[in-house]
């Protein structure tokens, strides 16, 4: 995960300080902002990793940063860290999609182990986006014909219905079908399936 940067968003100088040192010691990459305002100015749809975000902030606080990166579509999760928990604003993070939400003064395993659920999560909607955006390029080398042999396998079809459908026979369906298998890189008719049905 050495490309994942875990981005920490607090106005106390102290917190972001000792935040800062901790996590660096514990081999994480770290970036510090005084404000929400400034993390989006800075913040670009490249970035990796997770966000350490205090909800009462001078400003644009917590929440509403949560609510703008939601319509910013950003993917990075969102750790709530707040010296003022309370059942509201606990419920407002989580609806914003909070990955977590932590209180001051944070326990320091807690705190590691929310960030590496965070990262963790990260890189797994990460994979399958990347892989959902290979797979797509990959349809794009699908002639119309394997196309429409691909969507009768994947609603359910045989081979000796569809060739009777498509009016071909059951041999030149197996040949699509062997085509439409090697230009997608899946071995078999359930990876097909869940790859065209997407998560």
């Amino acid at each position: 995960m050495s490309d994942l940067s875990v981005f920490i968003v607090d106005d106390d100088p102290s917190v972001r300080d000792s935040l800062g040192l901790l996590l660096g010691l514990r081999g994480y990459r770290t970036a510090i902002f005084s404000d929400a305002e400034s993390f989006l100015q800075a913040f670009s749809p490249d970035w990796r990793g997770c966000i350490l975000l205090d909800i009462r902030m001078p400003g644009m606080d917590g929440l509403a940063l949560q609510r703008r990166l939601l319509e910013l579509r950003c993917g990075l999760p969102v750790i709530v860290i707040t010296g003022h928990g309370d059942v509201e604003s606990a419920r407002d993070a989580f609806k914003a999609q909070a990955a977590d939400f932590l209180e001051k003064p944070l326990d320091q395993a807690k705190l590691v182990a929310a960030i590496d659920e965070a990262l963790s999560r990260y890189e797994t909607v990460k994979q399958e986006d990347d892989r959902r955006i290979r797979f797509a390029g990959l349809l794009e080398t699908l002639t119309p014909r394997e196309r429409e042999v691909m969507d009768m396998i994947v609603a359910g079809g045989h081979n000796r219905d569809i060739a009777a459908r498509l009016g071909i026979s059951p041999r030149t369906v197996e040949v699509h079908k062997a085509r439409v298998m090697q230009k997608l890189n899946v071995d078999g008719v359930a990876q097909l399936v869940r790859y065209t049905l997407g998560p």
